[in-house]
């Protein structure tokens, strides 16, 4: 029977990846990576110089990622019709290029149980080819970002919660972690009291990091995710927003 193994890679260097996903590198023997257009090479490089540390007598299968809508009138729609050419996409690579009894693997940014579809996508393939499919965690952006930052993510006794941009619209549900925000949503929050830890490019050597006042810090993240994005044409950040705390307390 085939085999599929999601592998979550970290948020981009190669020293953050665990021994169980090195260990399922190394057994792999077909690599599926889709390719996002020129101005996101970036991301297959990475994930080549990975294999090129860790792999053993493999082979890259290459495919373009169907097309996307950005900016949909009904978000849910557009990304479950990007998820059926994705899961199409999968069937038929899967079936072409990994033999009956071969071992196949995604490599996933981060931890694929966070804000990643691929597990959902190989379940989906699962339904139309007999695999067997197991999934490694990995350290997740979030998990880089405190690091970095040197915080822990919640309060003591507090909870945090993960949510995207297009939520944090709609009102901010406490201390929060926020991914996917292509709009810097922080900016409706600029007359209150809080605190921003944010970083873009984490663990790659193109890493930046600002934390601070929302208020004083939120124009110059702005203009820095801007001017990045605008130099490689492509950006991954996240972020932590929170009250303000009185030191004294």
């Amino acid at each position: 029977m085939r085999k599929i193994s999601v592998i979550g890679i970290g948020a981009g260097d190669p020293d953050q990846l665990t021994v169980q996903a090195i260990r399922e590198i190394e057994r792999a023997r077909v690599f599926f990576v889709l390719d996002k257009g020129a101005a996101k090479r970036d991301l297959v490089d990475l994930r080549e110089r990975v294999l090129e540390q860790y792999g053993r007598d493999y082979r890259v299968v290459h495919a373009e990622d169907p097309a996307r809508d950005r900016r949909p009138a009904d978000y849910r729609a557009a990304v479950a019709d990007w998820h059926r050419l994705r899961v199409a996409l999968y069937t038929k690579l899967i079936r072409d290029e990994l033999p009956e009894d071969g071992h196949g693997a995604f490599l996933v940014w981060g931890d694929p149980a966070l804000y990643d579809s691929t597990i959902t996508l190989v379940e989906a393939v699962a339904e139309q080819v007999e695999i067997e499919y197991s999934v490694i965690p990995g350290i997740s952006s979030v998990s880089t970002l405190a690091a970095r930052h040197r915080i822990p993510l919640n309060r003591i006794g507090e909870p945090v919660q993960f949510t995207t941009g297009r939520r944090l619209a709609e009102g901010l549900p406490g201390d929060a972690v926020v991914l996917l925000d292509a709009n810097c949503t922080f900016q409706q929050y600029y007359g209150e009291d809080l605190d921003i830890f944010w970083g873009a490019y984490l663990g790659t050597e193109d890493e930046i990091l600002l934390s601070g006042p929302i208020a004083e810090v939120g124009p110059e993240i702005e203009q820095r995710r801007a001017e990045a994005r605008a130099e490689k044409g492509w950006i991954m950040d996240t972020y932590l927003l929170r009250a303000s705390q009185d030191p004294s307390g």
